[in-house]
C-alpha cells in the first residue's frame, strides 16, 4: 500500500489515474525515467523489476523506497549506458516539458524499449493551463502569453517547453501513439481547497476523471495528455 504522507493532493490524484489508466503490470521490466521522489518507482517495485532514473540528487536523497528497485541520478547519460531492448514499460511523466535534449532522449528511449513493449508519456496541454490561469488563477497576462505561444513557468521546476503530439514523431520516426487519455480536467477547477481532502470527494473526482479521460472534447481541455506509445511496426 502506497504511502502517501507528504504527497500533496493534486499529486496523488495525478498518480492514481494515470496507474490507473495503466492496468495491472506484473513481472515486467520498467524503466521510470524522471522518477522524482520515486513513488512511482516503488508502487510498481512490488511486482516488477524497476529502474529508476532522476537527473535531482535531492530528489533521489530523499525519495521513497520501501521496495526494492534500482535508482540511479543522472539524466540521458545514464539512459546511453543502457542495454538495448532491456525493457518491457518506460514511465515519463511530466519530464519532456524541462529537457533540452528530447529527440536524444526519444531516441534513447527507442533503443532500450522491446519491440513489443510500450511508452508511457504524460505531458502537459497548452489548452488546459490557459484554462487554469483564467479560471482558477485569474492570471490574464500568462494566459495571453500561452495563448501567443510562449511557453509556461512553474515555481517547482521553471519553464514549461510545451509541445505537440506530433512533435513526438518528429524526434523519433520508430515510435507512433496509439492511445491518448486526458488527466486533471476538472480538479484544477474546484477552489475548495478544505473539500480536497476529503477521501469521498476523492473517489468522486477519480471517478468522473476517468469516465471522461477517453472522450476527446474533454481531452481537449485536460491538464494533462497521458499517450501509449509503441514502435512502428
Amino acid at each position: 500500500m502506497t504511502d502517501w504522507s507528504g504527497v500533496r493532493t493534486w499529486e496523488m490524484l495525478l498518480k492514481k489515474i494515470i496507474w490507473t489508466q495503466l492496468g495491472d503490470i506484473e513481472g515486467k521490466e520498467i524503466l521510470d525515467f524522471g522518477s522524482g521522489l520515486g513513488i512511482t518507482a516503488d508502487y510498481y517495485a512490488q511486482k516488477n523489476d524497476v529502474t529508476a532514473v532522476e537527473i535531482s540528487a535531492q530528489r533521489v536523497e530523499d525519495r521513497r523506497q520501501e521496495h526494492q528497485y534500482k535508482q540511479f541520478c543522472g539524466s540521458t547519460e545514464v539512459l546511453k549506458t543502457l542495454p538495448s531492448e532491456a525493457f518491457d514499460v518506460i514511465l515519463c511523466h511530466n519530464v519532456l516539458e524541462y529537457a533540452a535534449d528530447r529527440d536524444e532522449i526519444m531516441r534513447q528511449f527507442a533503443r532500450v524499449l522491446k519491440p513489443d513493449g510500450y511508452l508511457s508519456l504524460v505531458k502537459h496541454n497548452r489548452a488546459g493551463r490557459v484554462m487554469q490561469m483564467v479560471v482558477l488563477l485569474n492570471d490574464f497576462d500568462h494566459a495571453n502569453s500561452l495563448l501567443d505561444g510562449n511557453d509556461g513557468m512553474t515555481s517547482e521546476f521553471g519553464e514549461i517547453h510545451y509541445y505537440n503530439d506530433s512533435d513526438i514523431s518528429d524526434w523519433c520516426a520508430d515510435f507512433e501513439i496509439t492511445k491518448k487519455m486526458g488527466i486533471r480536467t476538472f480538479w484544477d477547477l474546484q477552489q475548495n481547497q478544505e473539500i480536497q481532502e476529503d477521501q469521498q470527494w476523492q473517489r468522486k473526482m477519480m471517478d468522473v476523471e476517468l469516465r471522461v479521460s477517453d472522450m476527446k472534447e474533454y481531452q481537449d481541455i485536460a491538464f494533462f495528455h497521458h499517450l501509449i506509445i509503441r514502435k512502428c511496426k
